[in-house]
């Protein structure tokens, strides 16, 4: 054994729980997006992580469990602060780094596509709106 740790994939609930958490930790303290989500967005990170482990829950594990309208929020936001592809490539880096960080495996490497996809989206509704 070479002493590499060996990783999981994204199996529960609990490790969708890891993963947010420790991906909005990263963003809290990231210099090119914390001031969206905590000075624009004014997060209220009580009610935002039980939305994000529903929201990661349901895409990657079925669970049916979130009920929202994210696209609408972030065009919303769009309206009030630049939201660029200089913004959500910091944001898909971040992201992808903090899976590849704790897990790997298919459903590790789905919630990075999955992210990407969905910032894509975002980020041109953003812009014709």
């Amino acid at each position: 054994m070479d002493g590499k740790r060996i990783k999981k994939d994204i199996e529960t609930r609990d490790d969708i729980e890891h993963l947010v958490n420790a991906f909005y930790d990263k963003i809290k303290q990231n210099s090119k997006l914390a001031y969206i989500f905590n000075d624009i967005a004014k997060v209220d990170w009580a009610t935002h992580l039980p939305k994000m482990y529903s929201f990661w829950g349901s895409i990657l594990l079925g669970e049916k469990s979130f009920v929202g309208n994210p696209m609408k929020k972030h065009v919303e936001l769009g309206k009030i602060t630049p939201m660029t592809e200089t913004e959500f490539s910091e944001w898909k880096k971040v992201f992808a780094e903090t899976v590849f960080e704790l897990f790997e495996g298919s459903k590790a490497d789905e919630a990075v596509l999955r992210a990407q996809n969905i910032a894509r989206l975002m980020l041109y509704n953003i812009a014709k709106s």
